[in-house]
């Protein structure tokens, strides 16, 4: 019988900020919701896709001429255009191309992910790290992630999860076991911007949190502040009184806006919808830090 694969977009190893100590990140496609500041826009679909890089690509043509849907082609100006509508990310063009084509993502047996995790097994132990699952959104699979977590902790393994919590309670509780900390994204107070913002409603997430908390988990707030959509007052404060409420919550982690996101959506050929925002810089950060420490006795820090 076939082992279940997830397609798995990148392995990050040597990650400082996804959990204590040195640390593997996992990065699995596929999310269920879409957040329109996300800056892994690969993440979103859980299949593989093809990545262009435009700027290192040099007019070679050879994915024109090695395409065999006929997909690639080139403009008056020698842009590279190509027409996704029945792209199949079969691979051939990238293999054809000099270095602006990519796969995005690779399957993996939950298996070969936790082999791939241990080759730096020493660093983990002597640093008090280990394996973090990222995305996209672990939950997406749950029965899969979980065989992950079981395995790495059969290798004792310390484990971290980053989630948005937007799955069905059951499936959260059964990682508990295997999940050290829980990296848990909350992304707006408000449920009707959420919703506006990444497409689903908080509720679900916030009653999941609220149920992990007093299963007695450890758990780190992350949240993504963005210029222009969440960096209210409110939304601030909000955090705070939410690290407060749950004891659980060891520390709440300030994500500043990055627009990393955006050349990653053109190389996808999808639409970036905040094109023209540029960087947090560090005193906004700074100011906003401030303010949710200001309200909670938890640590607050950048991410």
């Amino acid at each position: 019988m076939e082992k279940e694969q997830r397609i798995i977009f990148n392995i990050q190893k040597f990650s400082l900020n996804d959990g204590p100590g040195i640390r593997t990140t996992v990065f699995m496609k596929g999310c269920m919701l879409r957040c329109i500041w996300c800056h892994n826009p690969e993440s979103k679909s859980p299949k593989q896709q093809l990545m262009l890089y435009s700027s290192r690509c040099i007019g070679c043509r050879a994915c024109e001429k090695a395409c065999p849907q006929g997909r690639h082609h080139f403009d008056v100006e020698g842009a590279h255009l190509i027409d996704r509508s029945d792209c199949t990310a079969c691979g051939i063009c990238a293999d054809a191309c000099v270095g602006a084509l990519e796969i995005v993502g690779k399957p993996m047996t939950a298996e070969e992910i936790v082999q791939a995790v241990l080759r730096d097994k020493a660093f983990y132990d002597n640093s008090g790290g280990g394996m973090t699952l990222s995305g996209g959104e672990p939950l997406l699979t749950p029965d899969f992630t979980l065989e992950v977590l079981r395995l790495a902790r059969e290798k004792g393994l310390h484990n971290c999860i980053e989630t948005c919590g937007y799955a069905a309670w059951e499936d959260i509780e059964a990682l508990i076991p295997y999940v050290d900390l829980f990296l848990w994204d909350f992304k707006e107070s408000d449920d009707a911007r959420h919703i506006e913002y990444t497409g689903v409603s908080h509720k679900r997430i916030l009653e999941n949190l609220r149920r992990l908390n007093a299963a007695g988990a450890k758990i780190i707030l992350r949240c993504p502040i963005i210029p222009g959509c969440n960096d209210r007052k409110e939304y601030l404060l909000a955090i705070a009184a939410l690290a407060e409420e749950l004891d659980g919550v060891q520390r709440v982690d300030v994500e500043p806006y990055h627009p990393l996101g955006q050349s990653k959506s053109e190389g996808i050929g999808e639409e970036y919808l905040l094109s023209d925002l540029g960087m947090t810089d560090a005193e906004k950060t700074a100011e906003w830090i401030s303010v949710i420490a200001s309200a909670t006795s938890k640590p607050v820090q950048k991410a």
